[in-house]
């Protein structure tokens, strides 16, 4: 069923050099596997766009089959992201840390249309989507309050880096030069200073009694 979904889209759209359908969907299946890769763990790694624009130079793939693949890996990634990470907070969390990221997620379920235009801004910026997963999982979100504004945003921003690593990148050394770039390296301290944020600061503190408090206890 996957190979033939790949098959599918690689048709739909046509492959580079027409008639190389058959052989061209393990590729494809790279781009599938290696953003589900990056985008299914809590820590803030390279962004998925780089997974597309490097297998995309490697094997000459057609832009848009990697764009629409990539950003269903990137979909399939943070969803078992919301999965697991429950679980994993209530190991590593105490209760009281958990309570306060909760509450921030079900702010973000309760503001309706507000909070779908959040995560759609959000998500056209180029900041890790890991926090706003972290959050929505932790609090139990179901992936309908996050999954539709993500894709939108997720589809925009990614077709414009892959279009633009495509014709920025000579080769796949120059992209690996790239990603260790300053706008990469950016990106991972943005990255963490996000998580920090959600997982030190004391959420229902600032937002109920408007008081800014840092909550460093927060490990069982």
């Amino acid at each position: 069923m996957l190979i033939r979904g790949l098959l599918v889209i690689s048709y739909l759209f046509g492959p580079d050099n027409a008639g190389n359908y058959s052989s061209m969907w393990w590729e494809y299946l790279f781009v599938l596997l290696g953003t589900i890769a990056v985008d299914i763990t809590p820590l803030p790694l390279p962004p998925a766009f780089t997974v597309m624009v490097l297998f995309q130079i490697m094997f000459g793939l057609s832009i848009w089959p990697v764009i629409v693949i990539g950003v269903i890996g990137s979909i399939i990634g943070r969803y078992i992201l919301t999965l697991y990470i429950p679980n994993v907070s209530n190991r590593l969390f105490i209760q009281s840390k958990n309570d306060d990221i909760r509450f921030l997620g079900d702010k973000l379920k309760h503001n309706g249309w507000k909070s779908q235009l959040f995560i759609l801004l959000y998500t056209l910026m180029p900041l890790p989507s890991t926090p706003l997963f972290v959050a929505g999982g932790i609090a139990r979100m179901k992936p309908i309050y996050i999954i539709p504004a993500f894709f939108a945003g997720k589809f925009t921003s990614d077709s414009i880096a892959v279009f633009m690593g495509k014709y920025a990148t000579e080769n796949t050394e120059s992209l690996l030069r790239g990603i260790m770039s300053w706008k990469s390296i950016l990106g991972l301290l943005v990255g963490l200073i996000l998580l920090f944020a959600l997982l030190f600061i004391d959420w229902r503190s600032l937002m109920i009694e408007k008081k800014f408090r840092l909550k460093f206890h927060i490990w069982k």
